[in-house]
């Protein structure tokens, strides 16, 4: 059951960057939908706020957007809305961590344009229409996905971990 709502998670993020694009958002729509987060306060908030992430921050290609899309997620589920609450900071930290620690292992890198040329061979600047051309041309949107669906993936099972009390 655990690998059949992991492979639901990972292609439903798969799927929802390649119709909608940014995948940040892709990403936590994808944990929210299939991981029963909608409950959890703060969630569409999230979800319009995670919008400018993709890309590695702003189409900058830092910080790969799928990795922050399931590090959002995981502070959904366990993070306080309260500043003081530094214990419940310390856990989201702590497996915030074990998220980022797994995506690297997989890509050796956490940047938008070292993941891409990985993946791609390049990277590509999307602030420049040329650039963002040639993305699609040289399969970005096959590419780029599975990305999505790895991050969602290694951040379902962390979650649902948590929901067990792990």
């Amino acid at each position: 059951a655990r690998e059949k709502i992991l492979d639901i998670i990972a292609k439903s993020a798969y799927n929802n960057d390649r119709a909608y694009e940014g995948c940040t958002r892709c990403v936590l729509a994808a944990l929210i939908e299939h991981l029963h987060l909608s409950s959890c306060e703060g969630t569409k908030e999230s979800l319009k706020a995670s919008t400018g992430l993709a890309g590695g921050v702003c189409r900058m290609g830092e910080t790969c957007g799928a990795l922050t899309g399931g590090i959002m997620a995981i502070g959904l589920v366990i993070g306080s809305e309260k500043l003081e609450d530094f214990d419940t900071y310390k856990r989201v930290m702590e497996n915030s961590y074990k998220l980022y620690n797994r995506f690297k292992e997989k890509y050796d890198t956490t940047r938008c344009f070292e993941i891409q040329e990985k993946v791609l061979g390049r990277h590509y600047d999307f602030k420049n229409k040329e650039d963002g051309a040639t993305w699609y041309k040289d399969g970005g949107l096959d590419k780029c996905p599975m990305v999505c669906a790895t991050a969602a993936r290694l951040a379902a099972e962390i979650i649902l971990d948590l929901q067990k009390g792990r």
